[in-house]
C-alpha cells in the first residue's frame, strides 16, 4: 500500500493550486478541466492523482464522465501551520512599530 501524500506537497505546485481553485468553485469534468491548461491531459491526470492521494479532491464517475470535486478539509492542517507564522510575524511587526514610534518621539524632542 502506497503512503498517502502530504497536503503540503500538493499545494506546492501552482498547477495543482489552480486545479483546487477551479474545483472548489464547482465540480469539474476531467476533460473540461484539462482544457484549461497548456499541458497534456496525462500531466493533468498526474496532478489530479496527487490531489486525490492527498485527500484534497475526490474523483467519481457520473455516467460516462469522471468528475472532480473539492474536499478541502485537509487544508485545515495548512491553515494551522500558516497561522503560527502569521502570529509570529504580527508580533514582530507590532514590536517594530512600537520601536519606530519611540524613535520618532525621541526625534521630536
Amino acid at each position: 500500500m502506497e503512503a498517502r501524500r502530504d497536503v503540503f506537497q500538493a499545494i506546492a505546485d501552482p498547477t495543482r493550486r489552480e486545479i483546487i481553485g477551479m474545483v472548489a468553485k464547482e465540480p469539474q469534468n476531467i476533460n473540461a478541466l484539462a482544457e484549461n491548461f497548456d499541458i497534456s491531459r496525462q500531466a493533468v491526470s498526474l496532478h489530479l492523482k496527487i490531489l486525490n492521494e492527498c485527500g484534497l479532491i475526490i474523483v467519481h464517475k457520473k455516467g460516462r464522465e469522471r468528475v472532480c470535486e473539492a474536499k478541502l478539509d485537509q487544508l485545515a492542517e495548512v491553515n494551522q501551520w500558516v497561522k503560527q507564522y502569521k502570529q509570529f510575524w504580527e508580533q514582530k511587526l507590532d514590536a517594530l512599530e512600537v520601536y519606530l514610534d519611540s524613535l520618532h518621539k525621541d526625534d521630536k524632542k
